[in-house]
């Protein structure tokens, strides 16, 4: 039988990492094919992988932050892509630098439609924001794990702040077993 925590889906994972040191921006931007310096729009040169498909955000400070990446190996692999591409450069980077996961966004699905107005009462007024003509879905943030999930009508969830893969599915587990003890599932 498969559950909602089945249905899960890893649908951004952002991550950051450094260099140690400050970069030129303006030269890297014209000596690496593909890279994106816009300083009017954003501050930082944008690098996209294709394989896999991630962007790195490249500061002048030498911070990367890695998004778009559809897992953590993913991050580990663009990221490796990007280190290799500065090395060739010239750009003195670390073997391994340190690379720190800062959120992962997933989306799961309930199963079962779900009425938001009885949730946001049962669930505590104090981990809800639910303001149907502001945004459709149910806001609620859960202190184990640290995450905020977005509900949906329709069943359909989506789960930030995630640090680790299975903070997802902990997260599914948890909110399918509140939802059913206010008997509001299905």
């Amino acid at each position: 039988m498969s559950g909602p925590a089945d249905s899960i889906e890893i649908q951004n994972v952002v991550a950051s990492t450094g260099i140690g040191q400050e970069l030129d921006l303006e030269a890297l931007a014209d000596d690496l094919p593909g890279a994106d310096f816009n300083p009017d729009n954003f501050p930082g040169l944008v690098y996209r992988t294709q394989d896999p498909k991630a962007a790195a955000l490249i500061f002048r400070s030498g911070k990367i932050v890695c998004t778009g990446a559809k897992s953590i190996d993913d991050v580990h692999d663009a990221l490796g892509i990007i280190f290799d591409k500065l090395r060739e450069l010239q750009i003195p980077v670390d073997e391994e630098p340190e690379i720190t996961v800062q959120n992962i966004v997933s989306s799961a699905d309930l199963g079962h439609n779900l009425n938001l107005n009885a949730l946001a009462i049962g669930l505590g007024l104090e981990d809800v924001e639910y303001e149907p003509e502001q945004f459709p879905g149910l806001v609620y943030r859960m202190d184990e794990p640290k995450v905020v999930i977005l509900l949906f009508g329709s069943g359909k969830i989506v789960i930030t702040g995630g640090k680790r893969t299975d903070d997802a599915e902990t997260a599914v587990e948890e909110i399918v077993e509140r939802i059913d003890a206010l008997g509001l599932l299905g």
